[in-house]
């Protein structure tokens, strides 16, 4: 069931030496300004562009999977946001793949939108991209969800149903992400 909740994205993606070790950093808040996520994840060796077009990726699906259908994209890139929204061509071959596929998940939105913001108003993301980047070389790996720290435990409640669990809440993770699971039957 899709959430009527429109939330908000500041992106940046990043890369030291372009190309060169890249990441990217994605802030997730409510249309009011409450905090919903966090995503960091550096990717190896890439251009800033290609990294930016992670970052636009991964909310895209974070918003798909969190049954989100509301997104509106900040984003410091004027050339990513002129390309999704039309204003200039897609050229780079390595871009292609990336536009064609957020083009396809922007479809699956009920309303998206993007906006080139100046680099002072995506503070937030850019931290993360930096931080992942140094975390990757200092050896240590980021957090993928930072909205709950990596030890505190979460306790929901669910029913299975054909052959899945079911959470009654939404949970804090992302696409893919691996969980360790207890399950406690209720009395």
């Amino acid at each position: 069931m899709p959430n009527p909740l429109e939330i908000v994205a500041n992106i940046d993606g990043g890369s030291r030496g372009n190309p060169g070790p890249a990441a990217y950093g994605v802030v997730i808040k409510t249309a009011q300004g409450k905090g919903v996520a966090e995503i960091a994840k550096f990717i190896g060796k890439a251009t800033n562009n290609f990294a930016e077009y992670q970052g636009l990726l991964a909310v895209l699906e974070y918003s798909l999977s969190h049954g989100y259908s509301r997104l509106r994209v900040l984003t410091d890139s004027e050339l990513m946001a002129q390309q999704i929204a039309g204003g200039y061509k897609v050229r780079s071959p390595d871009l292609k793949p990336l536009h064609a596929l957020a083009q396809a998940l922007i479809a699956r939105l009920e309303s998206f939108s993007i906006q080139h913001v100046y680099r002072e108003q995506n503070r937030e993301a850019d931290r993360l991209v930096n931080q992942a980047l140094d975390e990757e070389e200092r050896g240590i790996a980021p957090a993928r969800a930072s909205n709950v720290p990596p030890s505190k435990p979460v306790c929901i409640s669910a029913t299975f149903r054909d052959g899945l669990l079911h959470p009654h809440t939404q949970l804090p993770l992302l696409e893919g992400e691996e969980v360790d699971l207890e399950i406690r039957r209720k009395k």
